[in-house]
């Protein structure tokens, strides 16, 4: 097992199945540098106190919920009764709908999540749901209720375990008419589309996401060992500059440019070119 704690344990059910597991974040919080504002005459770290106008800070024993049903009017609630709450899905994560494993538009998927079974117990049932998965190539949808929130999963085989991916619900999905309503309704040119396909074929490999680097982050984190090297002295750090952009384009150009990469002068950002995914159609 590993050594974090499970975010959750409960029961994964299939009809009159029922396994018990736990559920662990698949992303690390500490991947990125995390930042604190500091005050820089006295070099102690900012507070955030939690105040009400006129009164000023307040004790957080005395702070509740509170939801606006109209303008400035609240109905208070108290933790206890909001974990009052009765939900099965606190407890036990049903899978009620199976889809195609490349049904669910891309735009749904939000956080991933490791499913593991709970004991020695639970092993053969997950393993027969798991393999079922792989076989029918087929996800698992269901709901499940964590952190104050009752979420939509969907749940595929990922190695020798599952994966949980929390998904958006439709309604918080922002649609996209208003954002491509500018974008001409036309077909593509058929001489470009045919280099820019050749380009993306020669282009195309299996996904590996070990060759692609944050280089943000690396440079932030050089920059914090410079930092500490100089005993937090200040240094110069100067932006590179941006390569002009030509204000005119026109087919010969793109056609140019196309030609030029399939033929090998393009520059790849990668050591090794990664395919894409093949795009998921939408759920409908």
């Amino acid at each position: 097992m590993p050594a974090s704690r499970p975010i959750w344990k409960g029961q994964l059910r299939l009809s009159l199945v029922s396994i018990a597991v736990e559920l662990y974040t698949a992303t690390k919080a500490n991947a990125k540098p995390s930042f604190r504002q500091i005050h820089e005459p006295s070099g102690k770290p900012i507070r955030y106190e939690k105040v009400v106008d006129g009164i000023g800070p307040v004790d957080t024993d005395d702070i509740m919920k509170g939801f606006e049903y109209e303008k400035g009017d609240y109905v208070l609630l108290t933790d206890e009764e909001i974990d009052a709450v009765k939900l099965e899905t606190k407890k036990t994560l049903e899978l009620t709908q199976f889809v195609g494993a490349c049904e669910i538009d891309p735009l749904y998927y939000d956080k991933p999540y490791y499913m593991v079974p709970a004991d020695d117990l639970a092993e053969d049932a997950f393993i027969v749901i798991r393999d079922a998965l792989r076989q029918s190539e087929r996800v698992g949808l269901g709901q499940l209720a964590l952190r104050g929130k009752e979420y939509l999963v969907a749940i595929r085989p990922a190695g020798k375990g599952l994966l949980l991916e929390t998904l958006h619900y439709e309604d918080e999905l922002r649609k996209a008419d208003p954002y491509f309503a500018d974008i001409p309704a036309k077909k593509a040119d058929a001489d470009l589309l045919d280099v820019a396909t050749a380009l993306i074929d020669k282009k195309t490999d299996k996904f590996d996401a070990g060759i692609f680097k944050d280089h943000y982050q690396s440079a932030l984190r050089e920059l914090i060992a410079r930092k500490l090297k100089s005993k937090g002295k200040r240094i110069s750090t100067r932006e590179e500059p941006q390569e002009s952009r030509p204000e005119g384009s026109n087919v010969v150009d793109l056609m140019a440019a196309l030609k030029s990469s399939l033929e090998g002068d393009g520059k790849s950002p990668a050591k090794k070119p990664a395919a894409r995914s093949a795009p998921r159609k939408k759920a409908g």
